[in-house]
């Protein structure tokens, strides 16, 4: 009862706290398409056993391909993008400065944390290694998960320089600002697997990346000045949807939204016309949805969650898998342990997987709790703490990328 009585307490203050122009429903989008990240990297995050003790990955979707839509669920970057060109439309025309002092403030928010935990790892290689004999295959695999979901932090820096021009986008064009992105994207995938797919070089996919996942962010944009409304919702909800069962049906593209070992297409990297069909749809719900979130959001608890999970959203995404080998390493010195260290290749897998969430999460908890504050300013680290620490980093991203 205690317990209770504290947590109805917290959740009362924050609602108290929680200013009245607040956008519950956004906090709430972005809160969920944040927690879909990890959930989604701890279920399809396997690993094996090699012959010297160590971790290496491996995926439950090379051999149960029927598990590919549930990544239609667990893939909500597109709300992602769509709720951050939203808050930073509002921002950047709130802003008392100039633009470049707009951009570089959202910049300097969004690297702190990815220097801080790479930096972190780029000392604890060396202790796991030398002085508790964790294997280096163990410990490349491990780098590869850390460093994998931060290439999202590059292309949202990326498009976050670009708000201003978005911007302009919008009040020319209101939400028909994002018709060329996703045209070009279309273009891109055409040569890529059309009749001219052979004479097409590798590299060309590689000009998606920026409209691909730019699209949903411009729509957020729009969105903020209010030139997207229900309308537009309802014709990017079936649109989108529309959109998604063709290309699957007729064009085949893959099913699964993330990579799967062993497949020669991917829809993610780079992003495919189905990604952003997927986005449009996502994107038209969530538009629709914003109001019945935000009655549902002024209960306290309800809310608690929401803000505890944006306090700490850049956190969650840098630390997730961290969280997730914390419980594996150990975990590999006691050999094969269902769900955990054993071969994703088994239907008892997928239950032992399910049964070990919660116990990542928990891990996560705790790992947030001490490495929360390097979101925040580092006003106490001098010039060369710093230094020092983007060194390591760039250390740390070599051997993950490189070794």
């Amino acid at each position: 009862m205690r317990a209770g009585t504290k947590l109805a307490a917290l959740g009362a203050r924050l609602d108290e706290r929680t200013p009245a122009h607040r956008d519950r429903a956004v906090d709430g989008l972005r809160a969920l398409a944040l927690l879909a990240v990890p959930t989604g990297h701890w279920l399809v995050g396997g690993f094996t056993l090699g012959p010297d003790g160590g971790l290496r990955n491996a995926s439950p979707l090379t051999t149960f391909a029927a598990l590919a839509p549930a990544s239609w669920i667990l893939q909500m970057l597109g709300v992602f993008f769509l709720v951050g060109g939203y808050s930073s439309g509002l921002s950047y025309r709130r802003r008392d400065g100039s633009a470049g002092r707009w951009t570089a403030g959202r910049l300097r928010r969004l690297g702190r944390p990815v220097v801080g935990v790479m930096a972190v790892w780029a000392l604890l290689l060396p202790l796991l290694h030398h002085g508790l004999g964790v294997p280096v295959s163990t410990l490349h695999t491990a780098s590869t998960l850390v460093v994998q979901p931060l290439w999202f932090v590059g292309v949202y820096a990326v498009v976050t320089a670009l708000t201003p021009y978005c911007v302009r986008a919008s009040a020319r064009l209101g939400s028909l600002a994002a018709v060329p992105l996703i045209g070009s994207v279309a273009v891109v995938d055409l040569l890529r697997y059309g009749p001219y797919a052979d004479a097409t070089p590798s590299w060309l996919g590689l000009l998606n990346v920026l409209p691909g996942w730019m699209f949903a962010y411009q729509l957020g944009v729009s969105w903020a000045d209010r030139r997207l409304g229900r309308a537009g919702a309802w014709l990017l909800l079936a649109g989108g949807t529309a959109l998604f069962a063709t290309l699957l049906l007729a064009f085949h593209y893959p099913m699964s939204m993330v990579g799967v070992p062993g497949q020669a297409r991917t829809n993610s990297h780079p992003p495919s016309l189905l990604v952003l069909a997927l986005a449009a749809a996502q994107s038209g719900a969530a538009i629709l949805l914003r109001d019945r979130l935000a009655r549902l959001l002024k209960r306290p608890a309800l809310w608690v969650p929401v803000v505890v999970v944006n306090l700490s959203a850049m956190t969650i995404l840098c630390w997730h898998q961290t969280a997730m080998l914390a419980a594996a390493v150990p975990g590999s010195y006691a050999g094969r342990i269902p769900g955990l260290t054993e071969a994703p290749d088994t239907a008892g897998w997928i239950l032992a997987r399910a049964a070990w969430l919660p116990v990542f999460a928990g891990l996560l908890a705790v790992i947030v709790r001490f490495a929360r504050p390097l979101e925040s300013p580092w006003e106490r680290a001098g010039t060369a703490r710093r230094v020092a620490a983007c060194i390591l980093a760039v250390a740390f991203g070599c051997f993950a990328l490189v070794v």
